[in-house]
């Protein structure tokens, strides 16, 4: 009597098994790495966006800081002189305010500040998670004091600084 070659259901069964323990410790810490790749895109977005404010800012001086974060950016080529596009940011990060776009997770809301003489001088930007739990925990907040604060609960804290 000749033995068939090939696996028993046991052994396919046992090996489905170890997959299945693999996936469940790896798929975890896969979320939570994606979770923190998306905060520290959030976090340099932020930078970018502070950097991007003081050179409006200084190339603008009769306006002050922009009026909304589509100022920042535009497609190129970009007008010298045009306050409505000024190319400093990319596009995606000058449209992720809107409700049907984010950036790597994260939606960022831009408030300018009340205009003195028609300078804008402050202003508020915070890039809260589109959805907590699954594309970032922590919410964060920036103003003209370029300093970057955060909050757990996944809501940014909305304390202004003085201009430094």
């Amino acid at each position: 009597m000749k033995r068939h070659q090939g696996f028993s259901l046991i052994e396919l069964l046992i090996v489905v098994a170890i997959i299945l323990i693999i996936a469940a410790i790896a798929i975890p810490n896969l979320i939570r790495s994606k979770m923190a790749a998306n905060e520290s895109s959030a976090v340099g977005s932020l930078r970018t966006i502070n950097t991007a404010e003081v050179s409006y800012y200084n190339s603008f001086p009769n306006t002050g800081f922009s009026a909304t974060l589509a100022d920042l950016g535009g497609v190129p080529p970009c007008a010298v002189a045009s306050t409505a596009a000024a190319c400093l940011i990319d596009n995606s990060l000058a449209n992720a305010s809107a409700a049907a776009t984010n950036k790597s997770g994260y939606y960022f809301t831009y408030t300018p500040g009340a205009a003195a003489a028609g300078i804008v001088q402050t202003y508020t930007n915070s890039a809260l998670p589109s959805a907590v739990g699954t594309s970032g925990q922590r919410g964060f907040f920036t103003d003209q004091s370029l300093v970057i604060r955060y909050s757990i609960s996944g809501a940014a804290t909305l304390a202004s600084s003085p201009i430094q």
